[in-house]
């Protein structure tokens, strides 16, 4: 998807990071089940971020991808009351708006990218025709590709808008938790940074798909 060489492997170490975090949060000794599935939906978020934009993740099944991400978005939601935190509150499911948002953008644009009868992941590669929605001539010097039609265009403009509020936000609250630990505090600094480091990946993951929903424009 992505054509510019320094965007793609920028994309890629961004990704991966965010990937690499997602695991092993996942995996640490410790975790209670609900966040262990959350982190291990946000690293095939990752994973799936990377193979977008490299020429062979156009050969990744889409059905997959698609099926994982929406039923990551309904999980968000419905896992709510069965969270650690207490009781439920409606406070507490809009803040999960943000994942909800991640999993079911990234579940659309899958799907907007799939084509014709799956055709894609049969041709080796599906380079050189048009894909369902998609102009395989490119809208930029930067992408392969851009959105068919003012309505999958608005929707990806609106999903760009979004998620760079979204970056904002946790960026925010990763510089917040990362302050400088004041004189005599019992916390370690190393402490702070590790709660910088969630906001912070979430602050990337969702600014690096913001950028991927603008660049189909």
């Amino acid at each position: 998807m992505i054509t510019a060489s320094g965007l793609r492997w920028t994309f890629t170490l961004v990704f991966a990071l965010t990937t690499v975090y997602g695991i092993q949060r996942a995996v640490r000794p410790g975790a209670a089940p609900p966040d262990r599935v959350d982190h291990a939906l946000h690293a095939a978020m990752g994973l799936s971020m990377i193979a977008m934009v490299w020429p062979w993740g156009m050969d990744v099944p889409v059905l997959p991808q698609a099926v994982v991400f929406a039923a990551g978005a309904v999980w968000f939601v419905g896992s709510v009351p069965f969270r650690a935190e207490g009781a439920f509150r409606p406070g507490r499911l809009l803040g999960t708006l943000f994942h909800v948002v991640m999993m079911a953008g990234m579940a659309w644009m899958v799907a907007v990218m799939d084509s014709d009868g799956m055709s894609a992941g049969h041709d080796g590669g599906g380079g050189g025709h048009d894909m369902a929605g998609m102009d395989m001539s490119g809208g930029s010097g930067l992408s392969a590709m851009s959105l068919v039609g003012t309505g999958r265009k608005l929707a990806a403009g609106v999903l760009a808008l979004v998620l760079l509020a979204f970056a904002l936000r946790w960026l925010a609250r990763a510089f917040d938790a990362a302050r400088v630990v004041p004189t005599g505090s019992p916390g370690p600094a190393a402490d702070v940074r590790a709660d910088a480091l969630g906001p912070a990946c979430h602050a990337a993951m969702a600014l690096g798909m913001a950028v991927m929903f603008a660049l189909l424009l």
